[in-house]
């Protein structure tokens, strides 16, 4: 299914729409503020898997997922104050996270790394912020991409390339084509991991060496 959502103002049968393929174990394709994500419950292991097929994506290497907020995200992961106090300027933004995981049994493998961390997204866009308030815990996140990894931004492109594939596709409106700026919050010195779409320049901040 194809539902053109409005970015401001999400009409709000869409989103329960959204919410109810989520809870039934579905996969959505929905906007952020940077990319599109392909993403589903983070608590269907069922749906996951078709995700890691979709993405022919290694089930070595973890996926983020998409919480509320601030007080969201200290269910799932160990923040400390500093990281706190650098993630209060940067939430909702283009970041993504990584933090120490802090529900290891509760959470799916295919969501913490082998250093028993997690990433966190809190985006600047209504839609998918409604969808993971309405359905009560994060949705998963995936960039959407198409031929070659390249990242796809027009909605209609994306029902070309995905209809059949997902259970339902949210159309926001066209996005960017920069993916996050990923995060390490795991030690005192916050560390970038990918430089992307979030502005760093008047952070303290290490880059990670190649």
């Amino acid at each position: 299914m194809y539902l053109q959502v409005h970015p401001d103002n999400p009409q709000g049968r869409h989103i329960e729409h959204a919410v109810d393929v989520l809870k039934h174990g579905g996969v959505i394709i929905y906007p952020t503020d940077t990319v599109y994500g392909i993403g589903c419950s983070i608590y269907s292991t069922h749906a996951i898997e078709r995700i890691y097929q979709i993405k022919q994506q290694d089930t070595q290497k973890p996926f983020s997922f998409v919480c509320s907020d601030l007080s969201h995200i200290s269910e799932y992961a160990k923040v400390s104050n500093p990281a706190f106090r650098l993630m209060k300027h940067l939430v909702p933004g283009p970041f993504t996270f990584v933090l120490p995981a802090s529900r290891l049994k509760q959470l799916p493998k295919s969501l913490i790394s082998k250093r028993k961390t997690v990433g966190i997204r809190v985006p600047n866009n209504k839609i998918c912020i409604e969808i993971v308030k309405q359905l009560g815990h994060p949705i998963l996140n995936a960039s959407v991409d198409g031929v070659n990894e390249q990242l796809l931004n027009d909605p209609e492109l994306i029902k070309r390339s995905y209809d059949g594939r997902v259970d339902l596709i949210l159309d926001g409106g066209m996005s960017g084509l920069e993916l996050s700026t990923v995060l390490d919050l795991t030690e005192d010195q916050p560390l970038v991991v990918r430089e992307g779409a979030g502005d760093i320049t008047n952070l303290i901040i290490t880059e990670q060496a190649a």
